[in-house]
């Protein structure tokens, strides 16, 4: 910027974009002093470097402007962890894939745990059983993202959520479903 430029010559560029030519350091850097802008090198690696006429500081704070409005529309990814263990009740599966249907439908993404303890760790097909049987009655709202691998005690598989599930977890959809059943309930009040 300004006298920190280095080079002899520059390609320089006008504030509205226009190109000047091919000027000497010190014809540029009085031209930005006429005109009461900074001379910024923006192309330091071309022969000549390229600067630009333009204000220093009003760039500064325009990209630092870009910068927070790109953060603040980017997505969050969020992982919810479910723990099962290999020789899990009937009962406590299927509350806990309610929790993992219910985590996909809000847009998140689930990584599945299976843990095996003492003698269970013999046994890892139980575990793969385990996380196929889930696959299938969950592939509706999700799919893999991560195949089962043993890691340790511990086999881990990622679920992740259809595109369309998440579009429509992001927006807010609660309480249409209760909605949905008073629609479905009136017209068999009426007949």
């Amino acid at each position: 910027m300004n006298d920190q430029i280095r080079a002899r010559e520059v390609r320089l560029v006008g504030p509205e974009g226009e190109q000047v030519g091919i000027v000497p350091l010190e014809r540029a850097l009085q031209l930005a002093a006429d005109v009461d802008l900074d001379l910024v090198e923006v192309a330091p690696m071309a022969r000549p470097p390229v600067c630009k006429l333009m204000d220093f500081g009003k760039f500064k704070y325009e990209s630092a402007l870009k910068a927070r409005e790109a953060r603040r529309n980017q997505q969050q990814t969020v992982i919810k962890e479910m723990k099962l263990r290999p020789k899990i009740d009937s009962h406590d599966y299927e509350t806990k894939k309610g929790h993992v249907v219910r985590f996909l439908k809000a847009g998140d993404k689930v990584k599945v745990t299976i843990m095996f303890r003492g003698r269970e760790q013999s046994r890892p097909e139980l575990g793969f059983r385990l996380l196929r049987k889930l696959e299938e009655e969950v592939a509706e709202v999700g799919f893999v993202e991560s195949s089962a691998k043993q890691d340790g005690r511990n086999m881990i598989m990622v679920l992740a959520p259809h595109r369309s599930v998440k579009l429509a977890g992001r927006k807010g959809d609660e309480g249409t479903g209760a909605e949905a059943e008073e629609v479905l309930a009136e017209p068999s009040a009426q007949a």
